[in-house]
């Protein structure tokens, strides 16, 4: 979608590491049939400029340098080293390590890092090891396993067996938290987040500051014993 260039676009994905060839094929096979080919099909985005494609291809290459396995995805076998769309064909990176820049800084294009687990638990103390992210995809039929996943994590918003679709239900708050932002709007959410509550106290005829032992004269801890 928008070649990834989206906010809630996945940074990367977490896949059973029994399932990782199953994963890879997939996403080929689907890839290839949105898209059999790129290079001049107007429903494949374009990187906005030289300066982002340069900068995406830079991941890929420090990726590829440092060990990782690229899959590009490009069913027609076009070339893409001289063209005037600034296009990057669909690429997963395969058990990115920490130090890729790919997996340090927000892609925003058409890059899918892919870390394998083997212990769902895993998924969970990885997502808390990083910021909290703005969405949050989790794809599965075990209610159990995914129950834990949203329990033990905490993202801006969430969508199952599916990605992005949240920011689509008005009656569901949006925003992010932490470092992925502040706030939520969409609906009821958003007219209380962009309006100020005035709140008006009435104090009551019995200043209850001053029954609380709030203003002086205030009594020791002696006096109050006594009293007690």
């Amino acid at each position: 979608m928008n070649a990834g260039r989206i906010c809630l676009a996945p940074d990367y994905a977490l896949v059973p590491e029994e399932s990782i060839d199953e994963f890879v094929q997939a996403t080929v096979d689907v890839t290839s049939e949105m898209y059999p080919d790129m290079k001049d099909n107007e429903d494949f985005t374009s990187i906005i400029n030289q300066k982002h494609y340069d900068r995406i291809q830079g991941y890929i290459a420090d990726a590829k340098d440092k060990g990782a396995d690229i899959v590009e995805i490009n069913p027609s076998n076009e070339d893409f080293s001289q063209q005037p769309h600034h296009k990057i064909p669909p690429t997963i990176i395969l058990n990115p390590t920490e130090d890729m820049q790919v997996m340090q800084e927000e892609i925003f294009g058409p890059v899918l890092p892919v870390k394998t687990y083997k212990d769902v638990s895993e998924t969970v103390d990885y997502i808390n090891s990083k910021d909290r992210p703005l969405g949050l995809y989790y794809f599965g039929e075990d209610s159990k396993e995914k129950d834990y996943v949203l329990d033990n994590t905490t993202s801006g918003g969430v969508t199952v067996n599916d990605v992005i679709s949240h920011i689509t239900m008005e009656d569901l708050p949006f925003g992010g938290v932490g470092p992925s932002g502040m706030g939520s709007y969409h609906g009821y959410d958003g007219f209380k987040e962009f309006s100020h509550a005035k709140s008006v106290y009435k104090q009551s005829w019995i200043n209850l500051n001053k029954l609380a032992g709030l203003v002086p004269p205030y009594k020791k801890k002696e006096d109050n014993a006594k009293t007690a």
